[in-house]
């Protein structure tokens, strides 16, 4: 029977939902459980099965179902809910998270909460007791604001953690907006120049749900790589792959790099130089203008800037984008296909080719990863992309796009509340070794400070929960470890960890954290298409030796600091009663959802359901009706010509080589290809995310590593230069660093461009001679961020490469 109902629910009821767990737990018990390799031999003790999921920054939130015996996890299956159909599929773990039980029991995760005892980052710590730990955290925290204001406090940032309520990097937020607040911060490594950027052009940064590919006739991807980044059920392959079969839509994929969303799967790959995708869509533009395949009633009515007479009248003549594409504004430069070529790489009958099935195969799905706007003028290929999705007239409906990644659809889950921040200034992400280094000296309009000209104090203490950013995220290993040497910079750095990372080297109290596999929480899941899910998670084992859950670390902190911070923090709950409580606003916007007692009592979880819509198609109300419905940008249009970034543009302290402009145009940016430092380091060097890490999680998974080894990708072309073979041993290195990893030599990435794949677990004598033999990438990134959004270009490298 069909049994989806009008409200759009997945079919799983409250009576299913129980029965099932119901009926597995009877089977257990019966001495009839399906799995063999993991049924309890006589008298071994029973085997418990609870709930739980994989709460790392994949995007996806993937529900475990984790078998456990005396207090032991011995396997870890995944979701097997539901009819396992397309729009009702199972959200099923990648090998990563069923890999989590070598995780849980991995014999190098912290046991007890230690004190720094040697230099920050020689990992020289000694054993202490909660109590001193909590003291000596209070006591300083209450010093640095004495003397310093809570402006001098900032949580670092860090993704380890991630769609936890409980469990998630950013809970200390609460904690110290409990304290009297702190330094905050805006953006994230994945997203500042893209979430910057978007807003200007369409008042935010929506897209359509990848399942509405169904009604694509074309998809093309800019750098969108989720068969390597969100390959789970919970992620998006599996919604492209679904939508691709119905509609036998093309795809064309756009990537310096042929990879694994490409392989097999594409009908098309452009390969294009790192940080010119800008380039290649003034040349597509210029066939869709001169070809008359652009939407002009689109642009007319619902656009502001394309041509004379819809631009603002604060805007010079020839300011518009048609100028500018055409060669008669400023620059007189034509954006042809020719032009566009000896920029990217990409030929002119290419881009000629691409921009002609743009303007006719519609609806056209116009997608992009985060890859292209993490580069040195990122701001710019994002606003650029999405040009190509508003030249064609593909917004607001089915099967378009706006050009931003895929959108999705969430139940509307209730999160943990951070409490107002009484400190009101805020710092670029990426920024916060600038803070420390000098922080007086930051401005608005050099730095991006918000909400003050210029910052008052610099940071004097840092906060970090499953961050691994100090050395391993952060660009600059090098430089960042030389900034940290200086106690008196930064007086307190405070971490909680499950690994003595590079990074948890570098704190001053470092203290041990359960995975959210051993607690309680309500993980909720607004990352992939149009369904949207929760898991009530239950601990598969008892806390072992000295690890406590995050809520009872800072809650022990809050209590060091003061009384009234520790009730402020709490509001006089536990744990396991704010989930209750997030569990019942939860369930009062999904009322079908089971109990929280229903839930706990059944080992919790997963709770499916659909849209109201088919499909999530973003700014559908505005295509509607405009007037009715307008954006948020200051005209109520799209605005391809932004009057708010002239202002910037004529106001903020720029390097000429750092631009922000009204329109969406092509800069070249810092160590681009063209650079005279290519001269010395002649290769570009980009980042990809990769399937035996997520990020820097998993990274010391033994099985994961085995399947993924780290090595750098590099042309049969270079590598003959160089005389490498694959799987050579080869150094890369530039002005920042060195790094020692296994070259790849394939066809499969663009001559002149190379590829590490990110989150490797930085490995140097820090002390010695900085070499990092773990082939982390960010021991060659730059720390120079981004115009606008002063964000993390760590696409834009240039290096070189030798054997050893």
């Amino acid at each position: 029977m069909d049994r989806k109902t009008d409200s759009g629910l997945l079919p799983l009821s409250r009576r299913e939902f129980l029965g099932t767990a119901a009926l597995a737990s009877a089977a257990l018990a019966a001495g009839c459980a399906p799995f063999s390799s993991t049924t309890p031999k006589s008298g071994s003790g029973s085997t418990k099965v609870v709930w739980s999921a994989c709460a790392v920054n994949c995007g996806s939130r993937c529900a475990l179902r984790i078998h456990s015996r005396n207090d032991e996890v011995v396997m870890v299956e995944t979701d097997n809910t539901g009819n396992d159909e397309y729009g009702n599929h199972q959200v099923r773990a990648c090998l990563r998270g069923r890999s989590i039980r070598r995780w849980i029991n991995h014999p190098d995760r912290l046991k007890y909460p230690m004190k720094r005892v040697g230099k920050r980052g020689e990992g020289k710590f000694e054993r202490i007791s909660w109590s001193e730990a909590y003291k000596l955290i209070g006591d300083k925290m209450n010093e640095i604001i004495a003397k310093y204001s809570n402006e001098a406090i900032h949580v670092l940032y860090g993704t380890g953690v991630d769609g936890g309520n409980i469990t998630n990097s950013n809970v200390p937020y609460r904690l110290m907006n409990a304290c009297g607040g702190f330094l905050s911060r805006y953006g994230s490594y994945s997203t500042a120049q893209i979430a910057a950027a978007m807003p200007y052009t369409y008042g935010g940064n929506s897209g359509n749900s990848p399942d509405d590919i169904e009604n694509s006739k074309l998809v093309v991807m800019f750098g969108n790589n989720p068969a390597e980044t969100r390959m789970s059920g919970g992620g998006v392959t599996y919604y492209v792959e679904q939508a691709r079969e119905r509609s036998k839509a093309k795809m064309i994929v756009i990537d310096p790099r042929y990879s694994d969303t490409a392989a097999g799967r594409e009908d098309e790959w452009i390969a294009l130089r790192p940080g010119t995708d800008a380039a290649l869509v003034a040349g597509v533009a210029h066939v869709l203008i001169s070809e008359k395949l652009v939407d002009q009633a689109f642009l007319d009515k619902y656009c502001v800037g394309y041509d004379e007479k819809t631009l603002p009248a604060s805007a010079p003549k020839n300011s518009h984008y048609k100028a500018y594409i055409l060669g008669q504004g400023p620059d007189k430069t034509a954006k042809t296909p020719a032009w566009a070529a000896g920029i990217t790489g990409v030929p002119a009958a290419t881009i000629t080719n691409l921009a002609r099935q743009l303007g006719t195969l519609k609806p056209a799905y116009i997608v992009q990863g985060w890859g292209p706007q993490r580069q040195a003028n990122g701001e710019m290929n994002s606003r650029a992309i999405a040009m190509l999705a508003i030249l064609t007239g593909n917004v607001g409906i089915n099967g378009g796009n706006t050009g931003a990644r895929e959108g999705s659809w969430s139940i509307g889950g209730e999160w943990f509340g951070f409490l107002d921040n009484p400190v009101k200034v805020s710092i670029p992400v990426f920024m916060w070794t600038d803070a420390i280094d000098r922080g007086t000296e930051m401005t608005a309009t050099r730095d991006g400070i918000r909400n003050k000209d210029k910052l008052s104090v610099p940071i004097k203490m840092l906060f970090c929960y499953a961050s691994n950013v100090i050395a391993n995220q952060h660009s600059d290993i090098n430089r960042t470890h030389e900034i940290l040497q200086n106690e008196s910079n930064c007086e307190l750095i405070v971490g909680i960890e499950q690994f003595l990372t590079s990074s948890a080297k570098y704190y001053d109290i470092l203290l041990p954290d359960l995975l959210v596999a051993e607690q309680e929480d309500l993980v909720l899941h607004e990352s992939a298409g149009n369904m949207g899910y929760t898991i009530m998670c239950q601990p598969a084992t008892t806390a072992k030796f000295e690890r406590k859950p995050i809520y009872e670390i800072l809650s022990g902190i809050a209590k060091a600091v003061g009384a009234e911070q520790h009730q402020k923090f709490t509001e006089g709950k536990t744990q396991e009663e704010w989930i209750e409580y997030l569990c019942a606003k939860t369930k009062e916007r999904n009322p079908e959802m089971p109990s929280y007692s229903e839930l706990k009592a059944q080992g919790g979880g997963i709770y499916k359901r659909l849209a109201p819509e088919k499909h999530v198609v973003a700014y559908k109300d505005f295509r509607d009706d405009p007037i009715a419905n307008p954006l948020s940008t200051p005209s109520g249009k799209i605005e391809i010509y932004s009057e708010r970034l002239a202002t910037l543009a004529a106001t903020w302290e720029l390097d000429p080589i750092d631009v922000i402009h009204p329109l969406p145009i092509f800069a070249e940016g810092f160590e681009s290809w063209r650079d005279p430092l290519s001269k010395k380091y002649p290769l570009q060097m980009i980042g990809h995310h990769y399937k035996g890490r997520t990020h820097s999680s998993y990274g010391c998974i033994d099985v994961l590593m085995a399947a993924n080894p780290q090595e750098i990708w590099i042309n049969p072309i270079d590598a003959e230069k160089r005389g490498i073979k694959h799987g050579d041993r080869v150094r890369v290195f530039n002005a920042r660093g060195e790094t020692r990893l296994l070259a790849k030599v394939t066809t499969r990435i663009l001559p002149g461009v190379t590829s590490i794949p990110q989150g490797a677990w930085h490995n140097a004598d820090m002390f010695g001679d900085k070499i990092d033999n773990g082939g982390c990438v960010n021991t060659l990134t730059s720390p120079r961020p981004s115009p606008l959004a002063k964000g993390n270009p760590q696409h834009t490298n240039l290096v070189e490469i030798a054997k050893l």
